[in-house]
Parts: structure tokens; C-alpha cells; sequence
């Protein structure tokens, strides 16, 4: 059994990432340092699978915990890796804290893989490091822009990182995944996303409405030069997402790769304005939504959406659910949360 490890493994993709590795039949490693969870998420990875992992609350940004992790787990084949700090706003408030955290963590877990002759890591990066991209959908090769946001600029550094490193060793190979927007939950509602405080996307800022918690959604900026006004994004359910993670790491574990480091972009090829996610969330839960135009947001950008034939044509992979079953998904996990 090829044993895994999945940093951020208690976060809302890592959650649901460790649930489809662990149907298909590896054994997983956990490690979160909880600032963004809550440790009760094993138990609900433990109802769905039948099975408990084993799960480290520690700090990936601390070099000698990282040492002394794969020094106890000796059998690890390679990682997955979700755990960064993701609040763009807050990342510019605190850049350093940003830099610190999100590049330490990978730059001293690449050094501990790369002590394990054929290694794989699939690394969580963004579409944010195509910005405004100059042609709809965005393909791989569209340009890299300059990032909006320190948060942003850990994800471009930390893809730089890892070409740089494969590009010399033999021992690991990489994938990079540029997901797009992550919406719903798994379908036990049993694991979901779980914001600390006021949620930072779309959402669950909508579920948390919809139940009452939020008196109002803001929508930012109706102004866009889009069909209604409203910023369009490419939302895939995060178990399509999850499924990714398998698809690009069984490429690596089957020595499939012509290159030691490959990029693809994982959403479902279709872009959403913000009023028709808020309008297929009525349809979807038959809940009416409170919202209010609000002024537009500083660094968002207008429109952005997968061009997925690579991820298909190479990974064989490909978004299942519609817009409609996303949101049916995470309507589903609010309410059950809220009955604990």
C-alpha cells in the first residue's frame, strides 16, 4: 500500500482529497497545524471511509518537525500539498507572515522528498498566477502576471521553486494543479468547507446567508463589462477537485511523465457571473438570497475560466458535476454543521 502524506490534510480540498485516496486504497498521512480547522475533521473523513489516518497537528514551517516527521514515517512515497495561509487580503496586511509560512513549508518539504528516490508531489497552486488573463478560457501557456497579492506571489515562487528543484534532481517528480474556483461538499455532508470567521469566497458568504448567519451578501461591482455586470469565475466541486489530486499523482506513480515537472489547469472549462451562482443557488435549494449590489473590489479581476483539454487529454480527468449539484452540495453541509 503506497503511503502518502497531505499537508493541510484537515482543510476543506484536503479533507475531501484524503477521502478519495483513501477509497482508492493508500494509506494517508495527515499533518495541519489547525490554524484554519478543526481537528473534529478526522472524524468525519473516519465515518465516510471506515478508516481513521494518522494525523500529526504540527508546523511544516518549523525545519526540525518536517525532519523529524519523515523520520517516523519512513515509508512516505510523496505528498500532496495544500498547507499555505490563503486570505489575499490578509497577506497584504502581512506579507512576511505570508512569504514565511507558505514558502518554508515547501521549500523544507521538498528537501524531505528529495531524499526519496522517486518521489511525487502535486502541488496546490492557483489561477491566480494568470491575473487578468488577455484571452478567455486560459490555457497553460497564457502569460504569467505580475501577482495581485503577496498570496499570490507565493504560489508563482513556490511553482519556481519546484521547476528549479526537478530540473536538477532525479529523485522526485512534480505536478503543479492551477485549480480554479473550489465550491459544494462531499456528498455525506459529513466534510465540507469550513471558514473561521467571515468566509473569504463566494460560497459559503451565500450558504451562511441563505441559513441566517449573515444578514446580506455583498456583490461587488455590477459595472464589469461582462453580460450582467457581475465578475465571472470558473467554480468546480471539490471532490472533481479531489479527484484530480488522484489522477495527477497516479501519473507520477506510474511512471507516465516525460518531464520531472508538469502544470495543469483543473476547473471545468465554463465561466459563472456571481448573480447566476446567486440565481442557481435559489433554483438549486429553493432558498431566496438577501443581496445587495456593493462598490467592486480592488484587484479582482473581471473574468476567468479553464481551458481543460490539456488536464482531460493527459490526466484523463474531467469535472462530473454541474453548478447546480455544487451548490446543492455545500447548502447541504451548512445545514448540517449547523445542527452540531
Amino acid at each position: 500500500m503506497s503511503k502518502i502524506l497531505i499537508t493541510g490534510g484537515l482543510g476543506y480540498i484536503g479533507s475531501h482529497t484524503a477521502v478519495v485516496l483513501i477509497e482508492k486504497g493508500y494509506e494517508v498521512v495527515l499533518v495541519d497545524n489547525l490554524s484554519n480547522t478543526r481537528e473534529e475533521v478526522l472524524d468525519g473523513i473516519e465515518q465516510i471511509t471506515g478508516k481513521r489516518p494518522v494525523f500529526y497537528a504540527m508546523d511544516l514551517a518549523e525545519k526540525q518537525q518536517v525532519s523529524d516527521l519523515f523520520a517516523r514515517e519512513k515509508d512516505l512515497i510523496g505528498a500532496i500539498h495544500f498547507a499555505a495561509y490563503k486570505a489575499v487580503g490578509e497577506s497584504v496586511q502581512e506579507p512576511l507572515k505570508y512569504y514565511q509560512n507558505n514558502l518554508c513549508s515547501l521549500i523544507y518539504l521538498l528537501a524531505a522528498l528529495d531524499q526519496i528516490p522517486g518521489s511525487a508531489l502535486i502541488f496546490s497552486s492557483s489561477c491566480t498566477v494568470y491575473g487578468q488573463a488577455d484571452t478567455l478560457p486560459i490555457t497553460e501557456l497564457a502569460p504569467i502576471k505580475p501577482a495581485e497579492s503577496p498570496y499570490g506571489n507565493t504560489k508563482q515562487i513556490g511553482e519556481e521553486i519546484i521547476r528549479d528543484l526537478c530540473a536538477v534532481s532525479d529523485r522526485i517528480k512534480a505536478i503543479a494543479l492551477r485549480y480554479f474556483n473550489p465550491i459544494g461538499a462531499h456528498s455525506s455532508a459529513l466534510i465540507g468547507e469550513l471558514p473561521l470567521g467571515v468566509p473569504q469566497n463566494l460560497v459559503p458568504f451565500i450558504t451562511q446567508t441563505a441559513i441566517g448567519i449573515r444578514e446580506r451578501l455583498s456583490v461587488f461591482g455590477d459595472q464589469y463589462p461582462t453580460p450582467d455586470g457581475t465578475c465571472i469565475r470558473d467554480y468546480i466541486h471539490v471532490v472533481d477537485l479531489a479527484e484530480a489530486h488522484l489522477a495527477a499523482l497516479e501519473r507520477i506513480l506510474g511512471g507516465g511523465m516525460p518531464e520531472n515537472f508538469e502544470v495543469f489547469n483543473v476547473g471545468t472549462g465554463q465561466g459563472n457571473s456571481v448573480l447566476e451562482v446567486v440565481h442557481a443557488f435559489e433554483a438549486a435549494t429553493g432558498v431566496k438570497l438577501n443581496y445587495a449590489i456593493a462598490p467592486k473590489r480592488a484587484g479582482d479581476v473581471i473574468a476567468a475560466y479553464a481551458d481543460t483539454q490539456k488536464v482531460e487529454q493527459v490526466l484523463g480527468w474531467k469535472a462530473r458535476y454541474t453548478l447546480e449539484e455544487s451548490l446543492a452540495a455545500s447548502w447541504a453541509w451548512e445545514q448540517n454543521i449547523r445542527k452540531k
